[in-house]
């Protein structure tokens, strides 16, 4: 069964009524709805329901304010609808899927320790592997309400590997499932790709690469397929950790570094005093670094919310860097 799902003043698309949100089916057909964590933190995915019955999967999720839930606003990706519906939402091309995602069983190869707290977990799902670097995937865990989002840190492949850097979160039962309760062997539920910070590779800019903490993983993915493509274009990768027990994650990035096309930059916002490097914010070690006026470069950037927001304010507000030549996906 499928159901009809009417844009107001626009067009329709169908979503199988067995698809788990809104947003997921609109994606599968293609459509270009506005999203960015489609975990239901960020707010990006906010439509209105004109006419028709939609079922909230996550009815307190922090996407919406109790200003939006008064005016009865819904989240794409925490919505379910239960029948043929009509929807107002302004709909933007930047956000079409560059590819289509599929829901598949991924099984665990693999898990590799980075740091006390970060570890590479490598699955395979069967089929090539297709998506574009930078964007991320859904898992769903044992015992875990909802989907997670990670970001993959390799590039597509035959083989059907994707990988994901990604941090325990102290009491964070997402991760703590991947890491305490997924063996290796076993399978979860896979969905993806999904996200539009991905690596446009017809830009002729240099890029900047900026991640911090498990945002290690895109910024990876995406300094790989920007070295990949064999062009000239350079890469400025900066990374922004605490400590030195942070720098263990960075052994697939001083591979990367030896070819001559990237260069490294790492600080440390509270090293001990044995560390010689650069000390303080990522983005201030950006602004510090870079010797072109920054809107001559293509700025892709994962991390913390404190550190989305501060390279924002860098980019955006004090050096005018247009808008597009930013991609970032928000987790929070």
């Amino acid at each position: 069964m499928k159901y009809q799902i009417s844009i107001e003043g626009g067009t329709a698309f169908t979503v199988a009524a067995e698809e788990d949100t809104l947003l997921r089916g609109a994606l599968r057909a293609g459509m270009a709805l506005p999203h960015e964590c489609s975990v239901g933190g960020c707010g990006a995915c906010r439509f209105d329901l004109v006419d028709g019955l939609m079922e909230s999967v996550w009815p307190e999720a922090p996407g919406l304010s109790e200003r939006d839930r008064k005016r009865g606003k819904y989240l794409a990706c925490q919505s379910r609808p239960l029948g043929d519906c009509t929807i107002r939402v302004r709909c933007d091309e930047s956000y079409r899927p560059a590819v289509r995602a599929h829901r598949s069983a991924a099984e665990l190869l693999a898990r590799r320790a980075l740091t006390p707290d970060m570890s590479e977990f490598t699955f395979r799902v069967p089929g090539a592997t297709e998506f574009r670097p930078g964007q991320y995937a859904l898992l769903y865990l044992p015992r875990t309400p909802g989907a997670r989002a990670y970001s993959m840190a390799n590039l597509p492949n035959e083989e059907g590997i994707w990988k994901f850097v990604i941090r325990r979160v102290p009491g964070g039962s997402g991760s703590n499932a991947l890491f305490d309760q997924v063996g290796i062997g076993e399978s979860i539920v896979f969905d993806g790709p999904y996200g539009h910070a991905y690596l446009r590779e017809d830009s002729p800019r240099d890029i900047v690469c900026i991640a911090g903490g498990s945002g290690l993983a895109p910024m990876l993915s995406v300094a790989r397929g920007a070295l990949a493509d064999g062009g000239s274009r350079r890469v400025h990768f900066f990374y922004g950790a605490r400590g030195q027990a942070d720098l263990g994650a960075l052994d697939a990035l001083e591979k990367l570094a030896e070819d001559e096309r990237l260069a490294l930059s790492v600080v440390l916002s509270a090293p001990e005093s044995t560390w010689k490097g650069p000390t303080g914010f990522v983005h201030e070690e950006v602004e510090r670094n870079l010797t072109a006026p920054l809107g001559s470069y293509d700025f892709y950037f994962a991390g913390p919310p404190p550190m989305i927001e501060a390279i924002q304010a860098l980019l955006m507000h004090k050096h005018q860097v247009p808008f597009g030549q930013i991609r970032f996906d928000r987790f929070v």
